[in-house]
C-alpha cells in the first residue's frame, strides 16, 4: 500500500489544477498561491518518497512530469489570459512541449519510457518560483524592482526549458533511440533501384 503513495500524490497534483485556475480567474491570488504551493510540495514529496524507499514505477515516471507540465501550462495560460505575464513566455513553453510530444510519438513502440531528469526538474522549479512571484506581486500590487526580478526568473526558466529540450534529444540520440541509420534507409533503397535500371 505504501508504495502507491508517490502515485497518489501525483494524482492529487492533477486534482489541484482546477482550483489553482479558479482562484486566478476570480482574482483570489492568495488562495491560488496556497494551492499552487501545495502542488509544488506534493511534487517534492512524491519524488523524495519514491527515491528514498525505491517506490519508482513507470506510472510515476510518466505521470509525474505530466502533472508538472499540465500544472505549469494551465497556470501560465491563466496568467496570460489575466494579462499578468506576456504571451510569448507561454508560446515558448508550448513550442518546447510540442517538440517533446512529437519526439514521444517518434519513440512510440520502441519500449522507451522518457522520465524527468534534473534539467527538466530545474526548469519546473524555476517556473514554479516565477509563478509564485507573479501571484504575490499581483495580490499586493507590487511593481518596479519586484517585477523585474520576476521577469528575470521567467527568463532563466525559459533558458532552462530550452536546455532541457536539447539535453533530452542528446540523451536519446546517445542511447541509440534516435537511430541515424533510419534516415539512410530510403536513400540506400533508391540507389539499389537505380543500379538495377
Amino acid at each position: 500500500m505504501l508504495k502507491h503513495i508517490p502515485n497518489v500524490l501525483t494524482i492529487v497534483r492533477f486534482l489541484l489544477i482546477p482550483f489553482i485556475l479558479l482562484y486566478i480567474f476570480t482574482g483570489n491570488y492568495i488562495l491560488a498561491f496556497i494551492f499552487f504551493t501545495i502542488s509544488g510540495l506534493t511534487d517534492i514529496a512524491d519524488g523524495f518518497i519514491a527515491r528514498k524507499f525505491n517506490f519508482i514505477s513507470n506510472f510515476g515516471k510518466l505521470m509525474d512530469p505530466l502533472a508538472d507540465k499540465l500544472t505549469q501550462i494551465f497556470t501560465l495560460t491563466s496568467l496570460v489570459i489575466c494579462n499578468i505575464i506576456p504571451i510569448w513566455i507561454l508560446i515558448i513553453v508550448l513550442l518546447k512541449e510540442f517538440i517533446m510530444i512529437v519526439g514521444a510519438s517518434f519513440l512510440y513502440g520502441k519500449d522507451v519510457v522518457v522520465y524527468s531528469k534534473w534539467y527538466g526538474k530545474l526548469s519546473t522549479v524555476l517556473f514554479y518560483l516565477a509563478i509564485v512571484f507573479s501571484l504575490l506581486l499581483k495580490q499586493y500590487s507590487l511593481t518596479g524592482l519586484w517585477s523585474q526580478i520576476d521577469f528575470i526568473i521567467y527568463c532563466f526558466a525559459l533558458i532552462a526549458t530550452v536546455f532541457a529540450l536539447v539535453m533530452y534529444i542528446k540523451d536519446l540520440y546517445s542511447k541509440g533511440f534516435i537511430d541515424k541509420q533510419d534516415l539512410k534507409k530510403e536513400v540506400t533503397v533508391d540507389k539499389k533501384e537505380k543500379k538495377k535500371k
